[in-house]
């Protein structure tokens, strides 16, 4: 099956990224090809695409925020849990992402954008009751999606293939019995855990965790939105490792 993608960053991350087959470009009539618009068209000519300039009304019917731009493409390719987990691949200072039923594309779409910033290997999802890698969360992501190698899987039975790793398991919880990130340990391999918006993390899934963590708070409201404590929580792993290396370099291949 195939899906449209809208959005010029999505857009643009989808043919650069290469991991999808892609069946049609279609851009709006008296659009100004400049900037991204002009890196589309030329990776869409590199990919063997011929645009179909269209009235801007026929991409609305194709989905919101298109930006003028959109892209048919094949599902998403989700990666296989033996190459994500696989013990003798990556370094011993990797990051894994767990999301315990996360909903809403836009929380799952920010938080694979912070996850790509930092470098984390990859993304590890519930088989049900959870939010998949959609047009809709590619855009919330601005296309980081297409370059993270992300794993639908049993989430308790992922974290103990990553304990037999040497990951340590990371819950990101606001309990009293969670301890504050600087009485933690977090570089080494870490795999990080973000319970759901509204129910946090599943009873399985919280006693499979090595560690609990919370995220100090000084204001007011008691707690932080998922998407958020999760990018500031990915945030601390990685200065854990000094920040790591800021080259950019493409994902594994799997």
């Amino acid at each position: 099956m195939s899906e449209w993608i809208g959005g010029r960053n999505p857009v643009f991350e989808v043919l650069r990224a290469g991991r999808r087959q892609v069946e049609a470009l279609r851009i709006a009539q008296g659009a100004k090809i400049t900037g991204r618009l002009e890196e589309i068209l030329s990776l869409s000519r590199q990919a063997g695409v011929s645009p179909a300039f269209v009235p801007r009304e026929e991409l609305d019917r194709l989905g919101q925020n298109h930006q003028g731009v959109v892209v048919r493409a094949s599902e998403f390719p989700y990666a296989t849990e033996f190459d994500l987990l696989n013990p003798e691949s990556g370094s011993e200072a990797e990051i894994i992402l767990i999301l315990d039923a996360i909903q809403d594309p836009q929380n799952l779409g920010t938080l694979i954008r912070t996850a790509e910033s930092v470098g984390v290997r990859g993304i590890i999802l519930p088989l049900k009751r959870a939010a998949s890698i959609t047009p809709a969360v590619v855009q919330a992501s601005s296309g980081a999606s297409e370059h993270m190698n992300v794993v639908r899987s049993n989430l308790a039975a992922a974290i103990a293939r990553l304990k037999e790793s040497d990951y340590w398991v990371i819950g990101l919880e606001n309990s009293d019995e969670a301890q504050l990130p600087g009485e933690l340990r977090l570089d080494g391999r870490i795999a990080l855990v973000v319970g759901s918006e509204g129910q946090g993390m599943r009873r399985l899934v919280r006693e499979s965790c090595d560690f609990l963590m919370r995220l100090p708070i000084k204001g007011r409201v008691g707690s932080l939105n998922a998407s958020v404590a999760g990018s500031i929580a990915l945030y601390l792993v990685w200065a854990a490792r000094g920040y790591g290396p800021s080259e950019i370099s493409p994902p594994p291949s799997i």
